[in-house]
Parts: C-alpha cells; sequence; structure tokens
C-alpha cells in the first residue's frame, strides 16, 4: 500500500458528517415512521437483515427491549424467498434493513411481513431501491456512496436511524438530544489509537472480541470488519458466553479486545476481561473499570445507547491501519465485493 489514503479510511473520517446528514435530512420521514410505530402500538417488532445490516439490528434488538419494553425476533430472509412461508405478522412493526436496499431475499421477506400485516419500516442507503417501494416507510440513511467493500459509515447511519426512529416512537427526548450530539463524539473516536493491539496480532491466530447487551452487536461488527479487511479470523462473543466452552482456547499470549460501554454490564464486561488476563490473555478494553486488561481510549458520549457506537467508530479505524500494517488493501478483500444479492 502506498501513502495515500484508502477509500476506508476516508469513509470513516465521514462518519461525523454522514451522520449529521441522516439526523437533518431525514427528520422529517424519522418522526413521520416513529408516529406510526406509536399509532400502531406494535406487541412486538421483526427485524430482516443480513451482514453488517444484521448487526445493526441485533442493537436495535437491545435497545427496543431495553427501553420500549417490547420483544424483538430476528426474522430469516430465507423463509419467504426460499421457503415461500407466511408469517402472521398482525399487530407488529417490521424493520428491514439493506444498504443497498435490493437484495431479493430481504426485499421478499419485506414484502411477506406487509402482506402479513406488519408496519414495515425499510431502513437503506438507496431512497429510490425496491425494499424502500415495498415499506411503508423508508428511512433514507443519507450515507453517500461507499466505494469500499467494508461498510463503515453506512453500518454508523442505520445504526443511528434506528435509535432515531425509536426514540421517536417512544418520544424519548434524551436519546434525541444524545443522538444529536454525536457527530462531535464521532470525531473524537476517530481520533482514538487502538494500534496497541497489533503487537498482541503478530502472527495469524483468532481474536475473541467480547461486549454484552447493546455493544455485543458491535463485536460482532467488529469481528465481521477484522476478517474482511485483515484476513484473520476472529470471533465475537457474550462477555459471560466466553467463560464457558470458547475459555479452552484462552492461553498465554491469546489476543482479547473487549467492548465495554458505559451502561449497566460494563463492570461485567471489565471483570470478564480482567479474568481473561489472569490467565495470561493479552487483554485489551474499553473501560477504566479493570485492573489486569489493558485499557484503549474511548469516547463516553453520556447515554448508555449511544456509548456503543463510539466503540464502532474507534475500531473501524484500527482495522483500517492494521490492514495497511499487514501489508493489505481494506478497500479490496479477497473473495468479495460490495453488494451481495442473496436470493
Amino acid at each position: 500500500m502506498n501513502a495515500t489514503k484508502t477509500h476506508m479510511r476516508r469513509e470513516i473520517e465521514e462518519i461525523p458528517e454522514a451522520t449529521a446528514r441522516l439526523l437533518d435530512g431525514s427528520a422529517a420521514v424519522l418522526t413521520e415512521a416513529g408516529r406510526g410505530i406509536r399509532e400502531r402500538d406494535p406487541h412486538f417488532i421483526v427485524t430482516v437483515a443480513r451482514g453488517s445490516s444484521d448487526h445493526a439490528a441485533t442493537f436495535m434488538k437491545y435497545a427496543v427491549e431495553l427501553t420500549a419494553g417490547l420483544a424483538v425476533a430476528s426474522v430469516g430472509p430465507s423463509i419467504a424467498s426460499i421457503y415461500g412461508a407466511k408469517l402472521r405478522l398482525a399487530g407488529s412493526a417490521c424493520l428491514a434493513i439493506s444498504q443497498s436496499g435490493k437484495s431479493p431475499d430481504i426485499v421478499a421477506m419485506a414484502q411477506a411481513a406487509r402482506a402479513g400485516g406488519a408496519l414495515t419500516v425499510a431502513i437503506t442507503n438507496t431512497a429510490d431501491s425496491p425494499l424502500a417501494r415495498a415499506s411503508d416507510y423508508a428511512i433514507d440513511i443519507l450515507a453517500g456512496p461507499e466505494l469500499s467493500v467494508a461498510a463503515t459509515k453506512t453500518f454508523v447511519n442505520s445504526a443511528v436511524a434506528g435509535l432515531a426512529l425509536m426514540a421517536h416512537s417512544t418520544g424519548d427526548d434524551k436519546l434525541l438530544a444524545a443522538l444529536a450530539r454525536l457527530p462531535e463524539h464521532f470525531r473524537k473516536a476517530i481520533a482514538c489509537d487502538w494500534m496497541a493491539l497489533a503487537g498482541a496480532l503478530k502472527t495469524p491466530r483468532s481474536l475473541y472480541i467480547l461486549g454484552r447487551g447493546p455493544s455485543s452487536a458491535f463485536a460482532n461488527e467488529a469481528a465481521l470488519k477484522f476478517k474482511e479487511t485483515c484476513a484473520m479470523h476472529a470471533e465475537a462473543y457474550s462477555a459471560a458466553e466466553v467463560m464457558h466452552g470458547p475459555l479452552a482456547l484462552v492461553g498465554p499470549g491469546f489476543p482479547v479486545l473487549a467492548l465495554a460501554a458505559r451502561d449497566a454490564s460494563e463492570p461485567s464486561v471489565a471483570e470478564a476481561a480482567d479474568a481473561l488476563a489472569g490467565k495470561g490473555a493479552a487483554v485489551f478494553v474499553t473501560s477504566d473499570k479493570a485492573k489486569s486488561a489493558q485499557p484503549l481510549p474511548h469516547v463516553a458520549t453520556g447515554h448508555p445507547l449511544t456509548d456503543p457506537l463510539t466503540l464502532i467508530v474507534s475500531f473501524y479505524g484500527f482495522v483500517e491501519a492494521f490492514a495497511r500494517h499487514r501489508g493489505l488493501d481494506p478497500d479490496l478483500p479477497r473473495n468479495l465485493r460490495k453488494v451481495t444479492e442473496t436470493v
């Protein structure tokens, strides 16, 4: 790699501006869709997504269950596209997330959910996409063109759009205020240097990435991006689950990244990080509560649901730099392309 800035790096640096653009430019439809969900008063929520978009949906699952008291379930897109099954979804709302908005299975499931009685909301970076047309409400995340194969600003804006939608539907003014402050927090998060991790990853091996609660969704997203851009294996676990079967692989020098947000789960994530460090693992954690694991710089946002978002932004900066450190081009991962259209 030469000194030219990668598409991925440029797109990471665009995250603050992209988020501000979303919150301003899509404010009207977010308010309208939030009102629509409130009037529907759903008994439960279903989500439809794949890949990074599914990680955003998992984040929304935690956010909705923690604050709105509604159960959220992920529906497999192949239920409609392959199996042709019909779901009884009367009294529900369906959130479909797709950057391109044109993957046939996602579109088919959104159409099936609408036919089954669900109020459907699409979150997409393509305003006039098949998914947008198939839904009752379509939220344009306004991230702008994304050229790198690895999704960064589109993932962040999808998650932010989901939070804003929920805040409008529940009338959560504190969350709306926290979202408005995110662009500045993201600028600080981009500046956080996590390259201390690189020393623990000198030879190819697996990396454990931990989270808990809402941050567990970002652990999955981080593991995916690490595999995509760095051609090394990573696996995401709950900070609680890692202390069971996965613990068998942990030994001296085993690399672990623990993503702790400033919420009720932080003490347990820090405790798990210290327990793994006690077994000789090379553990890095985004918390000041750990005693043995090495702390990483992080940006606190003042709200437990926006806090995990700054962590993934800092991770994106690390993984782009680490890929280049390994002599790889993070824009062009082997065997991958930008849009995957699954039937």
